[in-house]
């Protein structure tokens, strides 16, 4: 049998429904805690389902020069390829993320 390959890759995104408040950016914060909690909900029900998946959310940050606080989300997601699931489709994750964020 073939083992599953590894593959790291980074997903960036603005999301509008998530208001920026600065204990977001502190990784031991119970926001910051939830947002991980939900991104990792959002990715496993995502075209990732068929794959081991793990969703680090490495930043989050306040979008400069918005009419409100917009939300950008710095992430990656590692993922261990099973040879009988489909290729991994990036474009298609990342609208599958921003359509359930509403981003």
């Amino acid at each position: 049998t073939t083992a599953a390959a590894l593959e790291i890759f980074s997903i960036n995104f603005t999301t509008t429904n998530l208001p920026y408040t600065s204990d977001l950016e502190n990784p031991h914060s119970a926001k910051f805690n939830s947002t991980r909690n939900v991104m990792n909900t959002l990715v496993s029900g995502s075209s990732l389902r068929h794959c081991s998946t793990q969703f680090a959310l490495i930043n989050i940050r306040r979008v400069p020069g918005t009419q409100r606080d917009e939300t950008q989300v710095d992430a990656v997601c590692t993922y261990r390829k099973e040879p009988s699931a489909p290729p991994l489709d990036r474009v298609g994750l990342y609208h599958q993320v921003s359509n359930k964020t509403r981003g």
